[in-house]
């Protein structure tokens, strides 16, 4: 019979380097108030400080016996500088080993419940990640008439789930495209962005008008009843002939277009409301005709990119950045604008960011 996987220990969260070294100075400090006490006489003891000597050995551990231990080595010394001070009364040195023997069970039980919640954390962001990661499945490179690229990057290493979404598919009214940003994050982001794909896979397929696609996705989610609950989009339908695509922008920040050595803002004709929120305008969604031919290059993004501040806390602009940037095929491109967006930043996004690029190649 097989055997279960041995349980696995959560790693501690990196410190800040000021951070070490103030462990370092606590340490240092404990080991002079022991040298301290063993060269002052016997009628003195600074026995109470070794209690701090578990709690240290705690605060990055993630097993049980490294606070254990410490509190071993603590009511080791407690005895030993009560050999050399026997000058102080005896409750003294009691009162401090018991001291340690409190604190190294009060430590010890912490850690075993902060180990205990953080492993239950991170199994229930395995579950949402792979959750995610069947959502989001990376498009092929090439979609019809079109070369296709995508990126999604977290906000933070240890927050790898978020709202964002994306999905390519071939129909018979061309290729479709939908990228979108839930409000939100964590697992009921990642339940909207599910029904959102589900509807689109499906309305994509059966609804000739890219318009009649975000007035199904858009029922879907008021149907949900989930409040404030809305997702920002761009839809896009390329069809198979001609130089023009359809798009229909819900409440996002506009794709760019690139013809030639130009860059332009894809911005709305009619301002339309994100989707869920429709009904509270009344209105209806319009689809727009935009310029596409071969060689043309679509950039779709989150606002996770255009919301991006710098030191100076400016806003990252994809239009004025990408018009700089030669590069033909989507791949590089989009490697070419994370690597200016993380120079923009100078380290991490403060949102996740999720960009899509087509090309059309006839």
């Amino acid at each position: 019979m097989a055997r279960d996987p041995a349980p696995q220990h959560p790693r501690p969260l990196p410190l800040p380097r000021w951070a070490w070294w103030f462990l370092a100075a606590s340490y240092a400090l404990i080991a002079a108030c022991v040298a301290v006490d063993v060269v002052s006489g016997p009628e003195t003891t600074l026995a109470p400080v070794l209690a701090a000597l578990p709690v240290l050995a705690g605060v990055r551990a993630r097993r049980a016996r490294v606070p254990l231990l410490a509190g071993v080595v603590a009511i080791g010394l407690v005895f030993f500088l009560a050999a050399a001070n026997s000058g102080v009364p005896s409750l003294v040195h009691v009162t401090s080993a018991v001291s340690v023997l409190a604190v190294t069970f009060t430590i010890t039980g912490a850690v075993v419940l902060v180990t205990a919640r953080e492993r239950e954390l991170a199994q229930v962001r395995g579950v949402a990640e792979a959750a995610q990661g069947a959502l989001l499945r990376p498009p092929p490179p090439r979609v019809g008439g079109l070369e296709v690229a995508v990126r999604y990057v977290a906000a933070e290493a240890e927050a790898r789930i978020g709202g964002d979404l994306y999905e390519v598919v071939e129909t018979d009214f061309g290729v479709r495209v939908l990228l979108g940003d839930v409000r939100g994050k964590g697992l009921k982001a990642v339940q909207t962005a599910a029904d959102v794909l589900g509807v689109f896979r499906d309305a994509a397929r059966s609804e000739p008008g890219l318009d009649a696609v975000a007035a199904r996705l858009d029922g879907a989610l008021v149907r949900r009843g989930a409040g404030e609950e809305f997702v920002t989009a761009v839809l896009l339908t390329v069809p198979p002939s001609g130089h023009t695509a359809v798009l229909v922008n819900c409440g996002h920040p506009p794709p760019l277009l690139r013809h030639d050595a130009t860059v332009t803002e894809v911005t709305p004709e009619v301002y339309a409301p994100p989707l869920g929120l429709l009904p509270l305008t009344g209105g209806h969604y319009r689809p727009q005709s935009v310029p596409y031919r071969p060689d043309d290059l679509l950039l779709l993004y989150t606002d996770g990119v255009s919301e991006a501040r710098d030191r100076h806390d400016r806003f990252y602009p994809p239009a004025e950045r990408v018009a700089d940037m030669a590069e033909k095929d989507p791949d590089a491109l989009l490697d070419r604008v994370l690597t200016d967006l993380h120079a923009w930043t100078g380290g991490g996004l403060g949102d996740d960011a999720a960009l899509l690029a087509l090309r059309r190649v006839r």
